[in-house]
């Protein structure tokens, strides 16, 4: 038996970001499954908005879930990165609180036992976002 893509149901799929000067963790998610998985770290370079929107045409991503600390001073500096991202890319971006994600983050990490925490924090941090945001938004 074969599904006919004309009558399959379209699949939502959303990337979380965990915004930082140095790094940008990336985590997607469907809302079918309404499960986050950690995808990528991406340097924050002049690199940057082309390999966002090299993974979002890949991925097929129709929603940004940016993460922001109300509390701190890179709040503005993030909703700036979100505007930019929904003028560049054309997508909606909403925002969801991320307070102690890397922490967090770091601590899963070290229970999996990975020797290299570093390397994964980012994208973890966007999987806790992401993760966050769809279950305050699960129905």
């Amino acid at each position: 038996m074969s599904i006919d893509p004309q009558n399959s149901a379209e699949i939502s799929h959303i990337l979380g970001i965990d915004f930082g000067e140095a790094k940008i963790g990336l985590a997607v998610a469907d809302l079918e499954t309404k499960i986050a998985s950690a995808y990528k770290t991406l340097e924050n370079n002049d690199k940057l908005l082309a390999e966002l929107a090299e993974i979002i045409r890949e991925k097929e991503i129709n929603k940004i879930i940016l993460g922001v600390t109300e509390y701190n001073n890179q709040a503005d500096e993030k909703k700036k990165f979100g505007e930019m991202l929904k003028d560049k890319l054309g997508l909606p971006v909403e925002y969801q609180n991320e307070m102690f994600t890397t922490k967090m983050a770091q601590d899963n990490i070290k229970e999996t036992g990975i020797k290299n925490i570093k390397r994964f924090d980012n994208q973890e941090a966007a999987r806790i976002i992401l993760q966050s945001w769809l279950d305050a938004h699960s129905t």
